[in-house]
Parts: C-alpha cells; structure tokens; sequence
C-alpha cells in the first residue's frame, strides 16, 4: 500500500513543490490543504487512529497543481 499522509505532511510536501518554483517565495498551510478538501480539490484516502484525514502523494500532487496559478497571483507571483 502507498504511503499516506496527514494534513501537515501534505502541507509540507505543496511546500515544498510551490518553492521549488517560486524561489521559496509561495508557502501551503494545513488551513490550505482543508480548503483544498472542502472545495473538492482534494480526495481523503483513508483516516489516521485519531480519525484525522490521510491523503495519496498522487492527490496532494493533482491538488496544488489544480491550485497554483491562482495561489500565486493572490502572492503577487506571476501577474505580470
């Protein structure tokens, strides 16, 4: 079974995704990744043994991309 992770993780993970193409300029906040779930960017894969929510690396990947543009023009990223 593929690894899972929790909010925090996915959070790190965007992180470090949005940095890598924002010279460390774009940040994703857990507060980004339930909004990402609640607008129905982002599919739960499983929960945790506190029955937090767990999330596939493919989806946290489809989430930030389907994301990006608009994260980073609210950064001031990209506007041009």
């Amino acid at each position: 079974m593929a690894k899972l992770y929790t909010g925090t993780e996915a959070a790190q993970l965007a992180t470090q995704w949005r940095r890598a193409l924002t010279a460390n300029a774009a940040a994703v906040t857990l507060s980004a990744i339930c909004n990402w779930r609640e607008r129905g960017h982002l599919d739960v894969a499983g929960l945790d043994e506190h029955d937090r929510p767990l999330y596939a690396l493919e989806a946290i990947a489809r989430a930030e991309k389907a994301t990006r543009s608009r994260a980073l023009r609210l950064v001031g990223i990209g506007t041009h």
